[in-house]
């Protein structure tokens, strides 16, 4: 399988909300990096804190639509619409992700961009609360 047919599988996996389908694709010690001012961004690191991200967005109703894909020896860029079907808000925007493979063709590092950061931010905001302390303190 190519690259470009291994972030259109993801995709096909996320749509259909199958994280084992998302896990075939992901190296074991991904890094998912998210931008933002939120309580969902940051570094997710490993395969169990990138599905308990992804499973986060799913309760939003988050969906994506691809735009644009294009792959060199190492790296997919993806250009896609992703928006929100539930919650308080909308987020409705372009992300561009950038999605390296390591030596086995595993997705290793995503860096994910935002069309619109602020919408994101409000929208995490409103629909998902932090813990209390001393909960939310490792």
């Amino acid at each position: 399988m190519n690259k470009i047919e291994a972030i259109e599988r993801f995709f096909a996996a996320y749509a259909a909300h199958d994280l084992d389908g998302m896990r075939s694709v992901l190296a074991d010690d991904i890094e998912w990096i998210i931008p933002g001012r939120h309580p969902l961004s940051g570094v997710k690191r490993g395969v169990p804190e990138v599905a308990a991200f992804l499973e986060q967005l799913g309760k939003a109703g988050f969906q994506a639509e691809p735009v644009f894909l294009e792959a060199n020896q190492d790296h997919v860029v993806d250009i896609h619409r992703g928006w929100t079907t539930q919650g308080i808000g909308e987020v409705d925007t372009l992300w561009a992700l950038v999605w390296h493979f390591d030596a086995d063709g595993k997705v290793d590092r995503v860096v994910n961009l935002s069309g619109d950061q602020h919408q994101m931010d409000a929208f995490v905001w409103a629909n998902y609360a932090l813990a209390p302390i001393p909960e939310r303190l490792a």
